[in-house]
């Protein structure tokens, strides 16, 4: 029987999916960029002085990590009874000490110090030391297997069944907690391919100058629209690893892919790697200016991330400079000059639906009992103010497309621009439900992926399309 033996515990990838030596080095890249080029200096004296020097210089909470929990209520059931529950792992000691504190549940930590890195056969022998060779190690992968085979049972977590088979040859199995496996619909979410939908904007300059059925423009669309969206999530998946402590405090946002580490931080950093080396590749099809803009999307939303998205007013400004970004992108695309009126239309509603997103994230944190927004300098008492400036930033955007109806080159283009008019009244009535909407709680984390999933917002803006349509090509018979 082995219930009665010290139960040894690893910690990433077994007691918490993470990898908090990742998790750590993103902290440390998060304080300054510059940190990087420190990463190799400490790495070349050794792994254990290497978690050391991070240690050294970061920070870690265990209390919003994600746990294994089906593998802790055990743990806590095998307590109950008596039994002595060690951790022992490879991450630095501050970190392991971290978790036995936010737990409560160790009777002993064994870790990584400055002189050890306790991994592989300098583990064993560290657990041999102190509970002697008669106790059952839970851990998850291959460099466990030297401890599982000098251990007396072994639990398994999240292990392939190679592994297992290895396992079972020499020690006899107390528990299998098994990992449900990401999917395509987990990396989806990771990827944020309903967010594709927002880069559709790019598509805006071939419909304004009425060039959707030639073909070749058509093309070059679809083509800049896959670059521009891979470029997208990758810059998703980073801001996600970037934001990992404060996602995890959020009520929705801890869900996500890598909040909740239904996948490896590892996997991330290589699957937007790749997705940025594909983007670059098929904008090689498209004019040179197009990778230029794919450069200037990376860098803009590389300082939202980094610094401008703790800012209070900030953030939203450079969202909506990022929206509109898009469009003129499209523009670039397919060699078609944008106008001042739609970059002016664009800056104030882009402006209007990141406050709505600010505001929609308050209203949630005010239900939810929270002052603030954690990571950003947001408070629910910004209500009052962020309530008139979105809806000022909404009107002024009509205010302007009203401007651009009356001006001359839009009634030299279009057959009958008064006909537009219907267009600002969709326009007003589409903004306002979305304000209202928001304050309502109704509203989406991303007020573009609202209104496209939203059943009235699809018609109003499918209605605007045919009107304007309807303007450019008929000629009202009473113009005079």
């Amino acid at each position: 029987m082995t219930n009665g033996m010290p139960l040894i515990v690893d910690l990433d990838g077994t007691l918490t999916p993470s990898d908090t030596l990742l998790e750590s080095v993103i902290k440390l890249v998060k304080q300054s960029p510059f940190n990087l080029l420190r990463l190799p200096i400490w790495l070349l004296s050794g792994k254990s002085r290497f978690k050391n020097s991070i240690a050294q210089h970061t920070e870690f909470s265990a209390e919003y990590l994600p746990y294994n929990e089906l593998l802790l209520a055990y743990l806590r059931d095998e307590k109950a009874k008596g039994r002595r529950i060690v951790l022992a792992t490879a991450a630095h000691r501050s970190i392991a000490e971290s978790v036995s504190m936010h737990l409560g549940l160790f009777d002993l930590v064994l870790a990584t110090d400055a002189n050890l890195n306790l991994k592989g056969q300098a583990k064993l022998q560290a657990i041999e030391d102190a509970v002697g060779k008669s106790f059952v190690y839970a851990g998850d992968s291959l460099a466990d297997l030297p401890i599982w085979k000098a251990a007396k049972a072994a639990i398994l977590v999240g292990v392939t069944k190679k592994i297992s088979k290895l396992i079972q040859l020499d020690t006899p199995i107390e528990q299998d907690f098994p990992k449900a496996r990401a999917g395509f619909a987990v990396w989806a979410r990771a990827l944020r391919l309903h967010q594709w939908l927002k880069n559709l904007l790019l598509f805006v300059p071939l419909l304004t100058a009425f060039s959707f059925l030639d073909i070749e423009k058509f093309g070059t669309m679809i083509l800049a629209f896959l670059a521009f969206s891979l470029v997208a999530s990758a810059t998703y998946i980073v801001n996600d690893l970037w934001d990992l402590e404060n996602d995890r405090a959020h009520p929705r946002k801890r869900l996500r892919p890598f909040a909740n580490a239904r996948l490896p931080i590892s996997h991330g950093l290589a699957v937007a790697a790749s997705a940025l080396a594909l983007a670059f590749i098929l904008a090689l099809a498209l004019p040179s200016g197009f990778s230029l803009m794919l450069v200037l999307y990376l860098a803009l939303t590389s300082v939202y991330s980094w610094v401008l998205k703790e800012y209070v007013l900030l953030d939203v400004l450079m969202l909506s400079i990022l929206y509109t970004l898009r469009i003129l992108a499209g523009s670039v695309a397919i060699g078609v000059a944008p106008s001042s009126w739609l970059m002016a239309f664009s800056v104030f509603i882009f402006l209007s639906l990141a406050l709505v997103k600010r505001c929609a994230e308050l209203v949630s944190h005010e239900k939810n009992g929270m002052p603030a927004s954690r990571g950003r300098d947001y408070r629910v008492t910004d209500l009052v103010v962020l309530w008139p400036l979105g809806a000022g930033a909404a009107l002024s955007s009509v205010v302007v497309f009203g401007l651009f109806i009356s001006a001359l080159d839009t009634q030299l283009r279009y057959a009958s621009p008064q006909i537009l008019w219907l267009v600002a009244i969709g326009l007003i009535y589409w903004l306002a439900r979305l304000w209202i909407k928001t304050s309502r709680s109704e509203m989406h984390d991303d007020p573009l992926i609202y209104a496209i999933k939203d059943r009235g917002s699809r018609i109003v803006i499918l209605l605007m399309i045919v009107v304007t349509l309807v303007a450019k090509f008929w000629t009202w018979p009473f113009n005079g």
